[in-house]
């Protein structure tokens, strides 16, 4: 099977977001405007991206395999879990739904939350048609936590560590803009201006859970993207 040809400045990009490879898993540094999947607008994913930098890199012939676990939205950025092998996607897909792996965001917000630190419980309803989810009345739509952490403050904004318990549409970006606390750039969601490549200011940081295969812990992290500017070093 052939695969697109990457250009040599793409497949040093490609190359360069690795942060985790063995052959079960790959992990990589997910960018603000990338698909995790194929969808309507036909843009290639990052999926089929990666299909073709391991087909250069390992002169494959064949069909390079690369399942989806989960997703990431596409305004937001950082680590993304691939799966290598069939047996690798079968079980990360089910630890993903136990909720058996352990995801740490970075929110880049507009105004400082109240308390330092907090633990919300909201019910959350998403509105299909507005790709858009609303905290709603106890008992109606879905049970939403996330615990989160103020670390950090620029000139202008505040950056939130945010261990997600539950994983609801577009959970961090409602629950956080229902305190206050809307994140840069996230307009869907009460922020005043967009940020100038589409994107909002949410990063998958961390990643944390047993490997599917080896047994053994994975705990992967990755930098804050370099457009937040004035962040102290974390």
């Amino acid at each position: 099977m052939e695969y697109r040809e990457l250009s040599e400045t793409e497949y040093r990009d490609f190359e360069s977001r690795i942060l985790y490879e063995d052959n079960h898993l790959l992990i990589v540094n997910k960018k603000v405007g990338e698909i995790t999947q194929g969808d309507k607008t036909g843009d290639e994913c990052l999926a089929d991206s990666y299909k073709a930098f391991i087909a250069r890199r390992d002169s494959k012939p064949g069909k390079v395999f690369m399942g989806i676990p989960h997703r990431l939205d596409r305004p937001v950025s950082g680590i993304c879990v691939l799966a290598k092998t069939s047996k690798a996607l079968e079980r990360m897909s089910e630890m993903f739904r136990e909720g058996n792996v352990h995801k740490t965001y970075w929110a880049l917000c507009c105004e400082a939350p109240q308390k330092k630190e907090a633990l919300l419980e909201n019910w959350m309803d998403r509105n299909e048609k507005l790709n858009k989810s609303f905290i709603c009345r106890e008992g109606k739509g879905k049970l939403a936590r996330l615990h989160y952490r103020h670390i950090a403050d620029t000139q202008r904004y505040h950056l939130l560590e945010v261990e997600l318990l539950t994983g609801r549409h577009h959970q961090i970006r409602c629950q956080l803009s229902h305190i206050g606390c809307v994140i840069k750039g996230d307009l869907k969601y009460g922020a005043p201006r967009s940020n100038p490549d589409g994107g909002i200011c949410l990063q998958a940081h961390r990643i944390e859970f047993e490997h599917p295969v080896k047994k053994i812990p994975i705990s992967v992290s990755c930098p804050a993207p370099a457009d937040w500017k004035g962040l102290p070093l974390l």
